[in-house]
């Protein structure tokens, strides 16, 4: 069982910035992949960005590419996701999410096993 707790989320302007951070009760094998993905009232939960743990290959939706950047601290267990530029539409519960590499595509939610509780963004005009 993998423990995921975030943190970092807040309220800022369009263009501001935020770093989340997820921390892993254990850290997952080199197989694992750590992802972020957020849902906003009414809309489906989406992909945001993931990480290889083991070799460091990254993944971004197309609306955050070159705006969020996802890393790893191995030392600390703890991943992050760094998001500049920040938009409205970026406003959203933000949820770490812990899987296998080898369980399919990297921004399908089914593919995670373990969830973090979450945590709010909101970004106003």
């Amino acid at each position: 069982q993998v423990q995921l707790v975030e943190s970092g989320g807040g309220s800022v302007q369009t263009g501001g910035s935020l770093r989340l951070s997820c921390a892993a009760s254990r850290y997952t094998e080199s197989s694992a992949r750590m992802g972020w993905f957020r849902q906003a009232p009414g809309k489906e939960r989406e992909g945001v960005a993931a990480i290889d743990t083991g070799g460091g290959s990254t993944f971004y939706a197309d609306s955050v590419k070159g705006r969020f950047t996802i890393s790893q601290d191995n030392a600390k267990n703890t991943v992050y996701l760094q998001m500049n530029s920040l938009k409205p539409e970026d406003t959203a519960m933000y949820y770490c999410a812990a899987g296998s590499k080898y369980a399919g595509t990297w921004y399908w939610r089914g593919n995670y096993n373990y969830w973090g509780q979450g945590t709010q963004v909101t970004v106003s005009s």
